[in-house]
């Protein structure tokens, strides 16, 4: 459609009646393109005196945030406190979408809180859009008053309300009750109200909510989206439930929910973070549509279980591809590097993520170049390379080198480096615990004993770390020590058993790491009593002979290979 010139725009219209000047003007809005003919209408607005007029002002505000000038129409509509007064319910929403879709979240609630000041009533479309922006802030609080309106309007019984409440709350720290809370109270929920809910619980990391919600999805036969199916799989890889993402994807298959290029990667993903690298790099090549998260997928993928030189390969395949490499794939193939030795090949990526891609690296970077180092025994490296970086070291990259110091024999360098954490961190309870191994490490026991006491008279305590495997499309979860489980003598019993094997086999126990003021036998037994080897003991008494056995440590699967089942005595 050909746009009027300027001239012919800003020509006197001989238009009597105020609704053909409307008219008008709406259909120039309707047509414009840039912000150059907006301008030109702005000022045609004004000439036909318009200024007050709600569905143009409206159209305009619409029109401005498609051409990403929000901040233009805004400047318009409220120039005067008196223009307010003749705004209604949808020029306010359409100014809180506007917003809402911006960073500028904060700005929409503004407006919405505007909208109330100046007695304007919102609609069952407003709390949507302001909703969208309280999740973006994650202010609990804020959330809870516009909860407040929602009930006194009386649009709490609205489905897309209902579903943007629970999506809010989610998004707020220490909102995921309250966000159940409104879910469970729905008079119905669509297949968006069960999305919001699991991506609540997934979203905090409660992995094993968010599938037992899914199921109860199933049973109440509500069809899931993609959406849906991309937080559960996210789930599954936090989980590391490799069996229940293989069950997710036939599910996917066979409900023939639409295999979008998101839902394609969050399947490789899992996959390739539950330890079935083969089957992630298989799906990932039969992709006929590959964007930068699929390669980054399985790149880190590969990076998590060991496959540092396939990783490499993947990132040299993705640039002849003709792929830019962005910060995020950086950080995977460094991880691939550190976690495979590759320290050549690490410190030539790291130099040319500047030099070759004009990207800076971020602290993240620095942090597994850290780890390469010091996984690699270069502790004198590792800490030169701290020295001179540029921005200055986090918390997690000064206890990366602790943890090298103390694997390494740098033990005075490690314990002078955590004393200095200490002061800087006084109520983390993670540095007393690295200066407490530290001093047992040296056979400190005095030292080591204080430490601790520290600990107990600020109140605080190690937590334990724990393991988890999958079996039977159930979570079985094992800390260091745990009697919990109600096959816990059998669980016990086959602990021993492993350990009289692998002693058979030639196997000596590296009992210097066990940190204790012990002698060796009870060191041994501690050993023995660590929640990797209650999991596997466990999915020993529970699995068939040949059965791979996955384990998830501290958001790492590792698979430990076929079971011989055979060779046992008995």
């Amino acid at each position: 459609m050909h746009f009027p010139s300027k001239a012919n725009l800003l020509r006197p219209v001989n238009i009597a009646p105020k609704r053909a000047a409307e008219q008008h003007c709406l259909s120039l809005l309707q047509t414009c393109t840039s912000l150059s003919h907006l301008t030109q209408i702005h000022s045609l607005l004004l000439k036909l005196g318009l200024q007050h007029n709600p569905p143009v002002l409206t159209k305009f505000t619409s029109t401005s945030s498609t051409l990403n000038a929000i901040h233009y129409a805004s400047s318009l509509l409220f120039s005067s406190n008196d223009n307010i007064t003749h705004y209604d319910a949808f020029l306010f929403n359409t100014v809180i979408r506007a917003y809402s879709q911006t960073s500028s979240h904060s700005t929409a609630v503004y407006y919405y809180k505007l909208m109330l000041k100046n007695g304007v009533l919102p609609n069952k479309f407003t709390y949507p859009f302001v909703l969208k922006a309280c999740a973006c802030v994650g202010r609990l609080s804020l959330g809870e008053q516009v909860h407040g309106s929602v009930i006194k309007v009386g649009f709490d019984n609205d489905i897309h309300v209902g579903n943007t409440l629970v999506h809010a709350y989610g998004c707020c720290g220490g909102g995921i009750g309250f966000a159940r809370k409104v879910f469970d109270e729905m008079p119905e929920w669509d297949s968006v109200s069960w999305s919001a809910m699991i991506g609540g619980y997934a979203r905090l990391g409660m992995s094993s909510e968010a599938v037992g919600l899914f199921r109860e999805m199933q049973v109440a036969r509500v069809r899931p989206d993609e959406v849906t199916m991309v937080t559960v799989l996210s789930a599954c890889t936090d989980l590391g439930a490799l069996e229940l993402g293989r069950w997710v994807e036939s599910y996917i298959e066979r409900e023939k929910v639409p295999k979008s290029v998101e839902l394609c990667n969050a399947v490789i993903g899992m996959y390739a973070k539950c330890g079935d690298v083969d089957k992630a790099l298989n799906l990932f090549k039969k992709m006929s549509e590959k964007t930068i998260v699929s390669w980054t997928s399985v790149i880190v993928g590969m990076a998590m279980h060991g496959h540092g030189l396939e990783a490499v390969s993947l990132f040299e395949e993705m640039k002849e591809d003709g792929l830019v490499p962005d910060d995020v794939v950086f950080i995977g193939l460094l991880s691939a590097c550190s976690h495979s030795g590759l320290v050549k090949e690490g410190r030539r990526y790291f130099n040319s993520m500047l030099e070759g891609f004009g990207i800076v690296p971020k602290i993240e970077h620095y942090g597994c170049m850290v780890d390469l180092l010091s996984r690699a025994g270069l502790v004198k490296e590792a800490l030169d390379f701290v020295q001179k970086m540029p921005i200055e070291p986090n918390q997690i990259i000064w206890r990366t080198l602790i943890a090298a110091c103390r694997s390494h024999g740098e033990l005075n360098l490690g314990e002078s480096i955590t004393k200095q954490l200490i002061r800087d961190e006084p109520m983390h309870e993670s540095n007393y615990i690295l200066l407490s191994n530290i001093y047992a490490k040296k056979s400190h026991w005095e030292k080591k004993t204080k430490i601790r006491e520290v600990m107990e008279k600020k109140g605080m305590r190690k937590i334990p770390g724990s393991t988890m495997i999958e079996l039977d499309n159930e979570i079985y979860e094992f800390v260091a020590g745990d009697k919990t489980h109600n096959l816990y003598k059998e669980i016990y019993e086959m602990v021993d058993e492993m350990g009289r094997e692998m002693k058979r086999a030639g196997y000596l126990p590296t009992t210097s790491e066990v940190l204790l003021d012990i002698d060796e036998e009870d060191k041994e037994d501690a050993l023995n009593r660590h929640s990797e080897k209650l999991a596997i003991a466990f999915a020993l008494l529970k699995t068939p002979p040949g059965t791979p056995i996955r384990i998830v440590k501290n958001l790492r699967s590792s698979i430990i290979g076929k079971q011989k089942r055979s060779e046992r005595p008995g």
